[in-house]
């Protein structure tokens, strides 16, 4: 039987390993005709020659990742083991820094590799779509990013918006005023928000009109200079939406589209204008896109199974 031997040099074997060697373990999963076995500070694994060149490619690959940043999960390992090269999950050092500490001063940044890619193409294009599923930080990103670039002065104001289509509910049965009925829709940005601004200050920002929140309705007519504006939920756009939306751009502005063509809550044979956007825009100088998947949900790790058993039952219709 084959062997080789992989040996930590400058790294700790604890960190590594993960807790309880899960890291290994998850590696096992990957290899499964392989015997891997993690002792003190050497990885050893017996098996096929071929398999083996494999597994040593790919341990190079999670060495000079761990070596990188210092950190491994599931997340990292699964994009690495099943990656064709290291430019599908590997970006430069500044994407990975810190893009903004948190209200209670917790450092906030993009943390999967896609996520860091996100960032690279917003700091390289002046307009991003960054599509994905539920729990892949497309928004807590891209608010991220709104805060950055204000905080910098790089932009006067933030505008997040968002099209009021219903998830099977109806808006006109809530109770209270336009606001009252909007404000509880428009939530996920508020809570990204009160992540990152102290509760004072996001007060004052938002009744001097430096953040506005509004559904997207409310841009018709406008051009945003000057701001950083994400659109999201953009899966819930019509054709026209999307084009008025696009079309607001005015100058020294950031345009952040997020959405899930898997989520659109659309009447039925209603042509998605993000869905339609993706395909015109494609090859556009200047448009950025970033395509975000299960390995870069952060939510708790049910929501990516959750994902995964949904994708499999929509594959077979």
């Amino acid at each position: 039987m084959n062997e080789i031997i992989i040996e930590l040099q400058e790294i700790s074997p604890k960190e590594f390993f993960g807790t309880g060697n899960e890291n290994i373990t998850l590696l096992k999963k990957y290899f499964p005709k392989l015997k891997i076995v993690a002792r003190g500070n050497t990885i050893k694994a017996f098996g096929d020659e071929e398999l083996l060149d494999e597994f040593d490619r790919r341990m190079t690959m999670l060495l000079k990742h761990f070596s990188k940043y210092n950190k491994l999960d599931e997340n990292v390992i699964e994009r690495v083991l099943t990656s064709q090269s290291s430019d599908d999950y590997s970006t430069s050092e500044k994407s990975g820094e810190v893009l903004v500490h948190g209200a209670n001063g917790k450092p906030i940044k993009a943390i999967t590799a896609n996520q860091r890619k996100m960032v690279e193409l917003m700091r390289k294009n002046d307009m991003v779509f960054a599509i994905g599923p539920a729990g892949t930080g497309k928004t807590y990103t891209g608010v991220a990013l709104a805060v950055k670039a204000l905080k910098n002065k790089e932009v006067k104001r933030i505008i997040l918006t968002r099209p009021a289509v219903e998830a099977g509910e109806n808006l006109g049965f809530l109770p209270g005023d336009l606001k009252e009925k909007l404000d509880p829709y428009m939530q996920p940005l508020y809570d990204a928000l009160r992540d990152m601004i102290p509760a004072e200050k996001l007060a004052q920002y938002i009744e001097n009109g430096t953040i506005q929140i509004a559904p997207l309705a409310f841009m018709r007519g406008r051009t945003l200079d000057h701001a950083f504006v994400i659109l999201d939920e953009g899966q819930n756009t019509t054709h026209a939406q999307m084009k008025m939306f696009l079309t607001r751009m005015g100058k020294s502005a950031k345009f952040l589209l997020t959405g899930d063509p898997g989520q659109i809550d659309l009447p039925r044979r209603t042509i998605s204008g993000l869905k339609e956007a993706l395909l015109i825009l494609k090859g556009v100088e200047g448009v950025g896109m970033i395509f975000l998947d299960d390995k870069d949900v952060v939510r708790h790790k049910l929501v990516k199974k959750i994902i995964e058993a949904y994708k499999n039952i929509e594959n077979r219709e």
